[in-house]
């Protein structure tokens, strides 16, 4: 991928229609999967929306279709409503959040935490207390060329952008292997263990199922009052670490506006992935269906159905990240990476902090037709045959948080 490309900004369009026209997307290294990295290494699930012409990096992308932390807490509920939601004038945002939100990812961002402070600045946050590690105590590769950057600022952003007084901790992975990966995820929660004891953390990543995949779930069953949120993917079937029943899976959705930019309602998506026809959907091939989904097993019969909750990752409505490094400034993001950074700033926000994920996904499962606290989605797809309906669906789960009813 060209950095040319990728340093695009976007200008103010006059209408939805203009801004929608002018948009073509950009497929991160990070975000194609080869068949021969299956079971071996993890792949991120973001994508850009870029304009056609280049502006100032300096500019924010379009204020039709590229969501804001305003926008988002009016749509979620999570703010004082403001009729419509509209991206331009929608800018309060929440002002909660407490102990810990770690983010793994691979490779390294090295101006992750002044980028951080960037986007606080646009869009009136304050400034967290920002941790940067290495997994492996030593710096890793840069993660420009390989697209892991972007991925980095996405999840740093969003998940503050939600719970602002949470701690935000980067863990930086040396690679993309599992290995790598899952011993950053360790170090997340031995981090996690040393500095209050409770929080969250953020897996913006997976691979198409693989046989031994459930080797892995002990690791997030080690540390007690720790929440794992893993988005579902970016192709038509489940993916890992999503699939595993002790990890929230978080899918996506697509915000829907009339043509003056006001909120209309969000619907289930295949618009993940510009190339493929589906948001990470479906039954485990290899994993078994978990108690707390016994209340849908129906749905999924005998096999662990993913996603549990869903948010958007559409792009449709894609949101507004910073990188100055590698993209050269603002830029429009989505994919299900997304999704699972902003949940679980929501879940922050709550101030519940379960045991485990499988306490938090219990307390999704016993109370998600209790509409005070979700929104159920009932149209869209999310491809391979999954179609938003009323209830639990294979495609957004039990719907959308609403607010921060939900503990």
């Amino acid at each position: 991928m060209r950095k040319a490309v990728l340093c695009l900004g976007m200008a103010v369009a006059t209408s939805l229609g203009t801004a929608q026209a002018q948009r073509r997307d950009v497929v991160p290294a990070s975000s194609v999967e080869r068949p021969e990295d299956i079971g071996l290494r993890m792949h991120t699930h973001y994508f850009l929306s870029s304009p056609t012409a280049a502006v100032s990096p300096d500019t924010l992308p379009d204020a039709f279709t590229t969501e804001t932390p305003g926008s988002i807490a009016c749509i979620y509920g999570l703010v004082t409503h403001t009729a419509g939601c509209p991206v331009a004038t929608a800018t309060k945002v929440p002002t909660g959040g407490s102990e810990t939100i770690v983010i793994v990812d691979a490779y390294d961002n090295p101006n992750a935490g002044a980028d951080l402070k960037q986007f606080d600045a646009q869009f009136g946050l304050p400034n967290p207390t920002f941790v940067k590690l290495f997994a492996s105590g030593t710096k890793p590769a840069n993660g420009c060329a390989l697209g892991w950057e972007g991925e980095e600022s996405l999840d740093v952003e969003w998940a503050h952008a939600m719970a602002p007084k949470a701690k935000i901790v980067l863990m930086e992975a040396a690679s993309n292997s599992n290995t790598d990966l899952f011993d950053a995820v360790v170090k997340a929660e031995n981090y996690i263990s040393a500095h209050g004891g409770k929080g969250e953390i953020s897996l913006s990543w997976g691979s198409s199922e693989f046989s031994t995949e459930s080797s892995f779930n002990s690791i997030f069953q080690l540390t007690p009052d720790i929440v794992y949120f893993a988005s579902s993917g970016d192709s038509a079937g489940p993916s890992y670490p999503s699939a595993s029943p002790w990890v929230v899976s978080v899918g996506g959705t697509q915000i829907n506006r009339n043509t003056a930019g006001n909120y209309l309602k969000q619907v289930g998506t295949k618009s993940c992935n510009p190339n493929s026809t589906g948001c990470g959907s479906g039954k485990s091939v290899f994993e078994g269906r978990p108690s707390y989904q016994d209340v849908v097993s129906a749905s999924v019969g005998n096999a662990r159905g993913t996603p549990d909750i869903a948010s958007d990752s559409s792009s449709g409505s894609p949101v507004a990240v910073y990188n100055s490094h590698c993209y050269g400034g603002w830029v429009s993001v989505y994919g299900t990476s997304v999704a699972a950074p902003t949940v679980a700033g929501i879940v922050n926000h709550a101030g519940g902090f379960k045991n485990l994920s499988s306490a938090e996904l219990s307390e999704i499962y016993s109370n998600f037709t209790n509409t005070a606290d979700y929104t159920d989605i009932t149209s869209g797809a999310c491809g391979a045959g999954h179609v938003g309906v009323s209830g639990y669906d294979k495609c957004t789960g039990v719907g959308v948080a609403k607010g921060y009813g939900k503990k």
